[in-house]
């Protein structure tokens, strides 16, 4: 049996964290929900011609901003927390993946303030769907992380 080495098995951790619970994952599911929302939104909009599809979706991206700059937030401690985490390809694709999609739902959501309905079809709709793409990216690499560079994940008591 071989002697653990503390520095060298550890995995590299989360920095805003709760309880040693890490914060980043516990806050995503907001703003990508809010976002795959707003898509669906602008969908229903778009074969109902319903503003209040249309409402929705500027009330969701709303949403989407506030709770994305609070996850953005905590993965910005995480990353700028550990240097091993800096070091992983997938962490610089998921942040400025991530970045791209807070940059584009912040313009949506402008556009639609400043325009209303007229904001929705088409460019709205493309901007929503481009951003859920952008999404199944960057959650994917969020994913490699922590599944295969084990970011965050405790191993006591395996």
């Amino acid at each position: 049996m071989r002697a653990e080495n503390p520095v060298r098995d550890r995995n590299p951790q989360s920095t805003a964290q709760i309880a040693g619970h890490p914060l980043h994952p516990m806050l995503i599911p907001f703003p990508v929900a809010f976002l795959v929302s707003t898509l669906v939104c602008d969908l229903l909009f778009w074969n109902t011609g319903n503003s209040a599809w249309s409402t929705a979706s500027l009330y969701l991206l709303g949403a989407a901003l506030v709770m994305a700059a609070l996850a953005a937030l905590a993965g910005l401690t995480d990353f700028l927390g550990d240097r091993r985490i800096r070091s992983l390809s997938a962490a610089w694709h998921h942040m400025l993946g991530n970045v791209v999609v807070v940059l584009l739902s912040l313009w949506n959501w402008y556009r639609r303030y400043e325009a209303g309905d007229a904001a929705v079809l088409p460019m709205g709709l493309l901007i929503s769907l481009v951003v859920v793409l952008l999404l199944l990216y960057t959650g994917w690499r969020g994913w490699e992380m922590v599944y295969r560079h084990r970011v965050g994940v405790s191993d006591q008591g395996a």
